[in-house]
């Protein structure tokens, strides 16, 4: 009898295409579920049957709650080699083995600059009123040339981004709590001497950290309250690094010129969140690892996951 594998969240149905996963077959039957399941009950009840999980970056937490609900699970991949969502040690209490992926900082600071040009540009609202016969240009846009960028992390994703800032000729400065002055001239920006300092300093913000106890909440309604009301926030690192609500209360009140938004506290996001009506807002749906490139390596090595336990020599091993 063929062990079973599901495929979490797999929204556009690209995962059987974005690798061969054919040499598994005799081995293993792969199922795609590509609605989101957030219920935890209702999550148990679809993978009760299923030896193999593979899941998609932090959108489904596996908590010990739910590995004790799962007695036939043998193997969780998840995309990445860094997911905050698992309980390793439940994971392990109940034999089952964690392997992760590659994942490529391209794409998430590619999509940075997209939001940010957007933003900068006003190209979605020149753009609809283009194409619905609307005013001949309706926007005057932000300059980038000159202008400051501040980084809140200057990691992998934090360091490209600065590089293309530095090439629109803006002067670029990062911040984080272990930020190095060798780090920050490594990339050739300047270390900025607080994260008050960078907030109120910077015509764009980006945010680039990773998630933890201490960033949740690291921008709050205070720290929003120190940028320009000309400037611009992008945040494609994790939601909750930045206050829901201050953000929201910013982009009505003006207290910023406006937000590019990749990552959400709810996700999917529901039909009638807030974030979807807020003014000044370019959001889109956590688009950052999602490229040709990012899936083929998140479903191809998978698939090398899987076949390297069944061989009983596991790959790319988590934590």
């Amino acid at each position: 009898m063929r062990l079973r594998c599901a495929v979490l969240d797999d929204f556009q149905g690209v995962a059987a295409e974005s690798a061969d996963w054919s040499v598994l077959e005799k081995e293993v039957e792969v199922v795609s579920l590509r609605e989101h399941i957030a219920d935890e009950d209702a999550l148990a009840a679809a993978l009760t049957d299923f030896d193999i999980v593979v899941t998609l970056r932090e959108r489904v937490p596996f908590p010990g709650s739910l590995f004790t609900r799962l007695p036939r699970l043998r193997l969780l991949v998840a995309s990445g080699m860094r997911n905050s969502v698992i309980d390793y040690a439940a994971a392990e209490a109940h034999g089952v083995t964690v392997c992760g992926t590659t994942s490529s900082p391209a794409p998430p600071a590619e999509l940075t600059w997209a939001l940010l040009l957007g933003l900068a540009r006003g190209i979605v609202e020149e753009n609809s009123s283009l194409r619905s016969g609307g005013a001949w240009q309706s926007t005057v846009g932000a300059d980038l040339h000159g202008r400051r960028l501040g980084l809140l992390g200057l990691g992998k994703i934090g360091g490209r981004v600065a590089r293309v800032g530095l090439a629109f000729g803006m002067h670029v400065s990062a911040w984080s709590r272990n930020l190095t002055e060798e780090r920050a001239g490594e990339v050739g920006v300047e270390r900025a001497p607080s994260k008050e300092d960078l907030l109120a300093t910077s015509d764009f913000v980006s945010v680039h950290l990773a998630l933890g106890d201490r960033t949740r909440g690291l921008l709050g309604p205070a720290e929003l309250a120190l940028m320009k009301p000309t400037a611009y926030l992008v945040n494609t690192s994790r939601a909750a690094i930045v206050d829901q609500d201050a953000l929201l209360a910013a982009l009505h009140s003006g207290g910023i010129a406006g937000a590019g938004v990749d990552v959400f506290d709810i996700e999917p996001l529901p039909a009638g969140h807030p974030m979807r009506t807020a003014p000044r807002l370019l959001a889109t749906p956590h688009l950052g690892y999602v490229s040709r490139d990012n899936y083929a390596a998140y479903y191809g090595q998978a698939v090398e996951d899987i076949r390297a336990y069944l061989a009983g020599t596991p790959l790319r091993r988590l934590p």
